[in-house]
């Protein structure tokens, strides 16, 4: 069977990750069975419409390669893919089911319902409309809409027995239809509620896997009841686990976690943010854990993800991350790599030589391009200052000797290389005659005031010549 899946985000800042892995996961269902991946925007919620956003959708799709078969700036047979123009589809179907009576005009005040919720707080229950306006007659009704009374159109629910139905991940859920509320399905400014909109246009979308948080399996039964008063077939369902954070709580862009753009603007590549949040909830039938997209939809089976929430571990994001920096050709990590550095350090008279050698000597070393800036402050310092574990080091028997040979023959070098700089270690490896840490610690915190770091030759070549002399001359 050829896919269709829908990725249908609310226009309302930048996408969070735990939104953009379900965008992942959709698009992996729809590839891996030869389908379409279709973009629509759920703007019924006109107050949280933020500026822009809808951009931001369209930025991250294309940054992390989810290539949009069908949406609203890659229109199909199917569009509008905008729900706010739409609003006329959802008025026309929600007067279909009251004419079928699986719905009806609900013309209870504001001041009505927050006493319903009043009492049900003071009971200790959760609050549920009482079904009041099912009582109107059809006259009423349209007596009560020509004197211009504001309605909502709410589904009627059934009030006894059960509903069921099977889920990808969690199986066979049963819900009791006592617990299912008279939702409203059109609102009364005239748009449609996420749950109503949802069902039209996945059925007129013709979208065969909806893949949504867990958080609304108990809600599917109401989906499920709207496609069988139509009698449509409902969409195949996969619910996957909430993506929380190290405190345990959902992660949530109105909570201020971290969205796509954030990681992406701190130096995430989004190959590797798509690779690590695919792991989240997710396990392949291997121990691969990197991927390309391609190899992506080869290999997801949805009957894989797990019905456990995923805690967004930002360590292996960074170990993922690495990976693909480490890897990248030496032109391309250098120009994804400078931009960070120039944002930080003024580079004037540095030439590009000695930038990208800077750039190149930590490859191996950061796990996201932002993190350069910290790790070569080093090399713009004019003092260092030794902390306490430096400092205790070097009172070691045999330090003063290392440093005092490292000197002497560091000052003849004519040809300030990398080449040379090894010799001259070498050299006080001989003379000396130390090796491993009692070699090299003593030569790196003096030249640098670290004890651990990068290639120690390319690290005093970079620091310069000048600058290793002064540090060698002043050290007692």
């Amino acid at each position: 069977m050829k896919a269709r899946t829908r990725f249908a985000p609310s226009p309302t800042g930048y996408m969070h990750i735990g939104n953009l892995r379900t965008a992942i996961f959709e698009y992996l269902i729809a590839k891996s069975n030869n389908g379409q991946f279709i973009l629509r925007i759920e703007d019924t919620d006109q107050k949280r419409k933020v500026d822009g956003a809808i951009d931001f959708i369209y930025d991250t799709l294309k940054l992390c390669n989810i290539k949009v078969d069908e949406g609203p700036n890659n229109v199909g047979m199917v569009g509008p893919y905008i729900q706010s123009e739409r609003v006329k589809i959802y008025k026309e179907y929600a007067e279909k089911l009251v004419e079928m009576g699986k719905a009806y005009y609900c013309f209870c005040s504001e001041e009505r319902l927050e006493e319903l919720r009043k009492k049900a707080q003071n009971a200790k229950r959760p609050f549920m409309y009482d079904g009041h306006c099912k009582k109107y007659s059809k006259d009423e009704i349209e007596e009560k809409i020509k004197n211009g009374e504001k309605y909502v159109i709410r589904q009627a629910m059934p009030k006894y027995g059960t509903s069921d139905f099977e889920d990808v991940v969690y199986g066979k859920i049963k819900v009791d239809n006592s617990v299912l509320e008279d939702q409203i399905l059109l609102k009364s400014d005239g748009y449609p509620t996420y749950n109503f909109a949802n069902v039209i246009d996945d059925h007129l979308m013709g979208i065969t896997h909806v893949i949504r948080g867990n958080e609304y399996l108990a809600q599917t039964p109401k989906y499920n009841l709207l496609y069988e008063a139509f009698g449509w077939q409902a969409p195949i369902y996969i619910h996957v686990p909430m993506v929380l954070g190290s405190d345990g709580i959902k992660l949530s862009k109105r909570n201020g976690d971290a969205s796509f753009m954030d990681l992406y603007n701190d130096g995430y590549l989004p190959e590797a943010i798509v690779n690590y949040l695919v792991l989240l909830g997710w396990s392949p039938a291997n121990n691969q854990e990197i991927f390309s997209i391609d190899e992506l939809i080869a290999n997801f089976d949805p009957k894989r993800i797990s019905k456990s929430p995923a805690v967004y571990d930002v360590k292996k994001l960074n170990w993922i991350n690495f990976q693909y920096l480490r890897k990248m050709e030496s032109k391309k990590y250098i120009e994804f790599i400078k931009p960070f550095l120039e944002k930080t350090y003024n580079l004037n008279g540095k030439s590009d030589e000695w930038i990208n050698k800077l750039i190149l000597l930590y490859q191996n070393h950061i796990n996201y391009g932002k993190e350069i800036s910290k790790e070569v402050e080093l090399f713009f310092k004019k003092e260092i200052d030794l902390d306490e574990e430096c400092k205790s080091f070097m009172q070691q028997d045999g330090v003063d000797q290392t440093i005092s040979i490292f000197k002497e023959k560091i000052k003849h070098i004519e040809e300030w290389t990398i080449e040379k700089i090894n010799d001259v270690i070498n050299d006080v490896k001989v003379e000396a005659d130390v090796k491993g840490k009692m070699l090299y610690m003593p030569i790196r915190i003096v030249t640098s005031g670290i004890m651990h770091g990068p290639e120690l030759a390319d690290t005093i070549y970079l620091i310069g010549k000048e600058t290793i002399l002064k540090r060698l001359e002043s050290w007692e």
